[in-house]
């Protein structure tokens, strides 16, 4: 990408589009265009084209999403669906019709059945049933892969997709009825510290096990992707290595340094039992993750320890 090229981000204030900025800056990219959601509602197909009419940008990092755990996932169905489908689809068709140079489009692991066969390979997409709770929102995200991979056939568009792992980091979600594991458990645990309470209570068994990737790390992998690949068909992002939510409880604990219990609440779901990705493809063209689990979480922990969450 030329230095003086025009880079849209979508959804720029996310998790993983304020860590792609930070890349870019980091690289010396300027030219840097975003709107936020009030400016530009990327559900609404007349506005995004107009936008892309007037900026005419090079390059797309398509970060900008409807994202949530497990509760969330499972309560706002059809805003999952609906939500994720237009924010792609309007974006993809209008960097089309503007010819952006390249796009990436950011989608999850959730994309892979529940049983797939671990590691999960990029092949194994579209291979078996999804998981119920979050079926809605991978659904909405496998037809944007499809989406990338049926304008690169038809139009010869260089649009590629990017599956990251599990992910953590600077301004993340911690609304504990719409967060994921990680930042939803930190906040257990910083505000029990803070409480002076006996115990911490988690979901599920404790038994799922979960890969988790530090945000600034995708971000790195995203320029690198955008600097080197060019192909139909998706990329795994993570770093190959999972452990189990249990294990990640008493890791965050010992960062946190609670001195309580951890307690499990088996009436809970676990939702699905293994998701780790395999990450062979991303390795072989030269690209590894370099932030350990428990650096990264000591990192997010320093940044928000002393948030008043109310």
């Amino acid at each position: 990408m030329d230095k003086q090229a025009k880079i849209y981000v979508a959804g720029h204030r996310g998790m993983v589009g304020s860590a792609i900025v930070r890349n870019l800056e980091k690289h010396g990219y300027t030219n840097i265009v975003y709107k936020t959601s009030t400016q530009l509602d990327l559900r609404n197909q007349q506005a995004v084209n107009n936008f892309f009419a007037e900026e005419k940008p090079d390059y797309v990092f398509l970060a900008a999403a409807k994202v949530g755990g497990i509760m969330a996932n499972n309560t706002y169905r059809a805003d999952f669906v609906y939500e994720n489908l237009m924010i792609e689809a309007n974006i993809i068709h209008a960097a089309f019709v503007n010819k952006v140079t390249k796009l990436l489009f950011l989608g999850s692991s959730c994309i892979y059945p529940k049983m797939a066969p671990q590691p999960l390979k990029e092949e194994y997409l579209l291979s078996g049933y999804l998981e119920d709770t979050n079926q809605p929102y991978a659904i909405a995200k496998i037809a944007g892969i499809e989406l990338c991979d049926s304008y690169r056939r038809q139009y010869g568009c260089n649009f590629i997709s990017a599956m990251p792992t599990n992910l953590y980091g600077p301004n993340d979600n911690y609304d504990l009825n719409k967060s994921h594991v990680l930042p939803a458990l930190l906040r257990k645990f910083i505000t029990a510290k803070k409480e002076g309470a006996a115990f911490v209570e988690i979901w599920g068994s404790g038994s799922p096990l979960r890969e988790f990737l530090y945000v600034d790390d995708l971000a790195d992998a995203c320029f690198f992707l955008m600097e080197n690949y060019n192909e139909v068909g998706l990329v795994n992002v993570g770093v190959g290595e999972d452990l189990s939510i249990l294990s990640l409880a008493k890791l965050i604990q010992k960062i946190v340094g609670f001195e309580g219990e951890i307690k499990l609440n088996t009436s809970k779901p676990d939702g699905t039992p293994r998701k780790l990705m395999d990450v062979q493809k991303l390795t072989n063209m030269g690209w590894k993750a370099t932030t350990s689990l428990e650096e990264g979480i000591t990192k997010v922990y320093e940044e928000v320890k002393n948030t008043d969450w109310g």
